[in-house]
């Protein structure tokens, strides 16, 4: 943990903690009093992702040409300030009930943002050797995610970066499309997620039933080394989808020749695609609360820009194996 907001730091309407491991923040919050908006969202949706926050050099600018181009505010730019400085914010609506927040900190020398102190754990941890957040997904419902990716290329000036359907991403049972959208920079990075037509209920269709509505659906975190950041995460109690053996038979035939074992993969379930450019190796976790809702995906990239679309029917299977289980499929 690096800092903390609640009672004692002088706010009345919520406690928030956040987690940092290099680039990567994560900041968990729950409310106090119970018709506060964040409640309504708790029971709403359950635990998962409110708000995508983006480093802006010009919050205020950020939400002016946003809205101007059609985007909701949920907040016109407010400054917050400290003894350490001030930061400018400002927050839009996109899909669902999830925020974007423009934060510009470029006057601030603080841990965090105003308000929050430093949080100083008697409980040592160790650094599982993750760098910065890669992509995050968000799910569609029906119909929704054409209307998204324009949205984002309209308001936020992102372009299509990359584009599958449901002749590339399919099982037996169920089939998705998917679009990926960008920055300028492509720093940020998000595909847009829709149910295809299939037998039986989709991964997509499962998580819009129990998230009620769009949402975010996974964040996918780098590692340089993601046979030693699985490790030490299975030590720590994460627990990962199961991929088959015969996932590995033919490994080497798909992907060609790479620098890990394949039987070390195998032993850790960890899945690889490759392009042109290089390859990637990833890993998913299972949902991290009891709706089948948020998880997380680890990924290493060796080149390849790319979403693993080579492992789209393996990570399918994987969680249809799940949904099974749970009775959703």
């Amino acid at each position: 943990a690096e800092a903390y907001q609640r009672l004692e730091t002088g706010d009345r309407e919520k406690a928030a903690y956040v987690v940092k491991q290099n680039k990567i923040r994560f900041v968990f919050t729950s409310p106090y009093k119970p018709n506060s908006a964040m409640n309504t969202h708790l029971m709403l949706h359950g635990d998962g992702v409110r708000d995508v926050a983006f480093w802006v050099d010009d919050a205020r600018a950020a939400w002016e040409y946003t809205t101007g181009q059609g985007a909701i505010s949920h907040m016109p730019p407010t400054t917050f300030e400290d003894q350490n400085g001030r930061v400018v914010m400002a927050s839009i609506h996109t899909y669902g009930d999830t925020l974007h927040t423009f934060v510009q900190r470029d006057e601030y020398q603080g841990t965090f943002l105003p308000g929050f102190q430093p949080y100083k754990s008697k409980v040592k941890t160790r650094p599982v050797g993750l760098n910065f957040v890669d992509h995050f997904v968000g799910n569609q419902p029906e119909g929704e995610m054409n209307k998204v990716a324009q949205w984002y290329e309209n308001v936020l000036g992102f372009k299509r970066f990359w584009s599958v359907d449901d002749k590339d991403i399919s099982t037996e049972f169920t089939a998705l499309r998917s679009i990926v959208v960008t920055n300028d920079n492509e720093r940020i990075k998000m595909p847009i997620n829709r149910p295809a037509q299939g037998m039986k209920k989709s991964q997509i269709e499962e998580f819009v039933e129990y998230y009620n509505g769009p949402g975010v659906q996974h964040i996918a975190l780098d590692t340089h080394d993601i046979v030693e950041t699985v490790g030490m995460l299975r030590e720590n109690g994460v627990e990962f989808l199961e991929t088959p053996g015969t996932y590995y038979d033919v490994l080497e035939d798909r992907v060609g020749k790479i620098d890990e074992k394949i039987q070390t993969l195998a032993e850790y379930g960890i899945l690889v695609d490759a392009d042109q450019h290089g390859y990637l190796l990833q890993i998913f976790t299972k949902p991290v609360q009891d709706r089948p809702t948020l998880f997380f995906e680890i990924i290493q990239r060796k080149g390849c820009s790319g979403f693993g679309k080579g492992n789209f029917k393996a990570l399918f299977e994987a969680i249809e194996r799940e949904q099974g289980r749970r009775g959703n499929l």
